[in-house]
């Protein structure tokens, strides 16, 4: 069960917002001799996120890195808001939040890390995966149980259908009554 708290926050988005590193995958950086990166995501995040799409929450990854993986994984996804290089999250999500004429209230994201924080703090619903750096802790609102890379952004989107009255749609969908 999850705190009522949590629950109201989660009912009321519309934008989840996701990093990449550490979120989406495990924080590794892998580069092969030639300087390609290499990145692993999670298929159970992805389904996540498809249904989270599916059911009328826009998603959009707000990153500091820029691999073209990115890209490749967003397209896969069907992720059309997509901030590389992102110095300034903050100002990526508000600039999102304006182009999708949200406030930030209504929009969750996802990080584990200090570059997280700024675009967290104005976020209706600040997140963490359970692997995050220890000084996420106490300031976001909820810290999932899985770690990034391993089904913590799944995680967070099943608390978001929960929350929107989504699940039972979506269950009967892959398992209808006989």
């Amino acid at each position: 069960m999850t705190d009522p708290d949590i629950q109201q926050r989660a009912a009321r988005i519309k934008l989840l917002a996701l990093d990449v590193d550490g979120t989406l995958t495990d924080g590794q950086l892998w580069f092969s001799d030639d300087g390609i990166q290499y990145k692993a995501f999670s298929a159970h995040d992805g389904l996540g996120l498809k249904l989270l799409r599916q059911h009328g929450i826009e998603a959009a990854i707000i990153t500091a890195r820029t691999s073209p993986v990115v890209e490749v994984r967003a397209r896969d996804l069907g992720i059309t808001h997509v901030y590389q290089g992102s110095r300034d999250k903050r100002a990526s999500l508000l600039d999102l939040c304006s182009k999708l004429n949200l406030d930030p209230l209504d929009t969750a994201m996802m990080g584990d890390d200090l570059s997280d924080l700024p675009a967290m703090r104005i976020c209706g619903l600040a997140a963490a995966p359970a692997n995050a750096h220890p000084w996420m802790d106490g300031r976001v609102h909820w810290k999932g149980e899985r770690s990034g890379g391993f089904g913590a952004v799944r995680e967070l989107c099943d608390l978001l259908l929960s929350a929107q009255g989504k699940v039972d749609f979506i269950l009967d969908s892959y398992w209808p009554a006989p």
